[in-house]
């Protein structure tokens, strides 16, 4: 778990919100969701990015609500998903990422 935040911070730190993604110019906000349990863990993902002093990024905004996560946005990286836990098929795995990757989706289009 420890491994996968690390990675995380560092996709949001290291690319996006130096601006190698939207440009060096661009203003970003993340909005970043996570399951419930989750949420004092989104909270030290902001602190480290808030202590980082990024100059493109404006606000980290934690979040367990899709609606919020996809109100007014330009731009989505899903970058988690379920992991696999003891004795479940592959196919158990896809369809619950199925599930979490279509709620996504279809709150970001509506």
């Amino acid at each position: 778990m420890r491994e996968k935040q690390r990675a995380r911070t560092a996709l949001l730190r290291d690319s996006i919100a130096k601006g190698d993604v939207f440009g060096k110019d661009q203003p970003i906000i993340l909005v970043l969701l996570d399951i419930p349990p989750m949420l004092p863990v989104l909270d030290g993902v902001v602190m480290e990015l808030q202590d980082c002093a990024l100059p493109l990024l404006r606000e980290v905004i934690p979040t367990d609500k899709v609606e919020v996560d996809f109100k007014d946005l330009d731009a989505a990286i899903l970058v988690d998903s379920m992991p696999r836990k003891e004795g479940m098929e592959r196919k158990d795995l896809l369809k619950a990422n199925v599930a979490i990757f279509k709620t996504q989706g279809a709150a970001w289009r509506s």
